[in-house]
């Protein structure tokens, strides 16, 4: 029951995550647009009244003419709509789910001993100060070097690869991408909080008072909003990674990440600049290009045919192919080999009643010798091309029997004689 729950905690947390971080996302690319996007009122009266950049637009059947006031209006509105629940939603949601999926199963989604060995305690305490120490470098880094936009961009990119490369060598591949995300996603959502929100309280509050606002409020959160639209798409990117074994399987995985991570980011000043009316094509090439090279270098190597493949493999370990008492399992015959390994270490997650997860994982059965034939490139790509499953080799597949799979999958896959 507790497995059935967490389950439905699972779908339900996504569900709700996705939800907010559109949401958020939305919000966020609009008002990047739309400050890029306002020109200069000519109307006396606007200029009358302090309005720094107007735009008109037509969506949905009406039309809309938002106007940004270069301080603030003379009178300002009995309500003001605040954009900040967007962000805290999609960062409570998200801790939410990184807890119910990866920490409350340490040993199975943040531990692959063949990377760092540690119990799963250690695993948990290490991924909630890698999300906290991100922030604290970083809000760091803009205190002490904050009046240079160009040194904390550089700094801040120094740190994410110093992130990156750290995390995939603490967790298995999958949740070092998928904290390196969290990270960012964290520092993006406490920039809301702590800087740009209370910035706006302190302008607000000084104009009810009928103070002159200080500006350092407005040039901080202004920075803040800035590095938050850069750092979109590398989460994106990184909490979709999970599905893409490719990526994070890899044995320079680190290197993976931050390849993509500065494509994505590449890609969005384009469209930053964009809105400018600024067209440099140099950098959404340079983004596409860097993705092709990635996906060209982690392209799986061709293995030897079957034929040589045969003649070179190793005998698979009696551990997984031996029968009680050591007798060789019934049969002999290739497909009986892979059947025997499939049960040593792959029904624990991929069977009717797995032990190790409440449900199959991600739905695939290995049973039967079809369901095991209707997966076969499945495994061979998992198991053996990249070496990803089992899960943190939880179950302990040597590289013996992963030559069996792929004698059996180049040979045809056949499920019998």
């Amino acid at each position: 029951m507790e497995g059935y729950l967490l389950d439905w905690a699972n779908l339900l947390l996504r569900w709700l995550h996705v939800i907010t971080a559109i949401a958020w996302i939305g919000s966020s690319f609009y008002f990047v647009w739309l400050d890029n996007s306002l020109t200069r009122p000519t109307a006396p009266d606007l200029l009358e009244k302090g309005v720094d950049g107007e735009l008109w637009a037509v969506h949905g059947g009406g039309f809309y003419h938002p106007q940004k006031y270069l301080l603030a209006p003379k009178q300002l509105p009995e309500h003001l709509h605040w954009f900040y629940w967007e962000s805290y939603s999609t960062w409570m949601s998200g801790f939410a789910l990184l807890a119910v999926v990866y920490l409350f199963n340490a040993n199975v989604y943040l531990i692959d001993r063949s990377v760092f060995d540690m119990t799963a305690t250690t695993a948990v305490l290490l991924a909630l100060a890698f999300l906290a120490l991100g922030w604290l470098v970083y809000d760091t880094i803009c205190r002490v070097f904050g009046h240079s936009d160009r040194l904390v961009g550089v700094l801040v990119a120094l740190y994410v690869v110093i992130a990156a490369y750290a995390a995939c060598h603490l967790f298995s591949g999958r949740a070092a991408f998928l904290l390196v995300g969290a990270m960012i996603a964290t520092i993006m959502s406490a920039n809301v909080f702590f800087w740009i929100i209370p910035g706006q309280r302190k302008v607000v509050a000084a104009l009810k008072a009928g103070e002159r606002p200080d500006p350092i409020h407005g040039k901080r959160g202004k920075q803040r909003s800035v590095h938050n639209t850069y750092f979109t798409l590398p989460v994106l990117f990184a909490m979709l990674s999970n599905h893409y074994s490719m990526t994070y399987g890899h044995q320079s995985n680190w290197v993976v990440l931050v390849l993509i991570m500065l494509a994505s980011v590449l890609i969005r000043q384009f469209f930053i600049l964009k809105h400018k009316g600024v067209w440099n094509m140099w950098y959404p090439v340079g983004g596409v290009a860097l993705l092709l090279g990635t996906a060209v270098w982690l392209a799986p190597v061709q293995r030897p045919s079957a034929p040589e493949a045969n003649a070179a493999a190793a005998v698979a370990t009696p551990s997984a192919l031996a029968a009680p008492g050591g007798a060789a399992a019934p049969g002999g015959t290739d497909f009986a080999k892979v059947q025997a390994v499939v049960t040593a270490r792959c029904y624990q997650c991929h069977s009717a009643h797995p032990t190790l997860m409440p449900s199959p994982a991600k739905g695939v059965l290995l049973d039967t010798p079809d369901q095991l034939a209707a997966h076969a490139q499945l495994v061979y790509q998992q198991a053996v091309q990249q070496k990803l499953m089992p899960l943190g080799n939880i179950t302990q597949m040597t590289d013996e029997e992963r030559t069996v799979i792929a004698k059996w999958f180049e040979g045809g896959a056949r499920t019998a004689n």
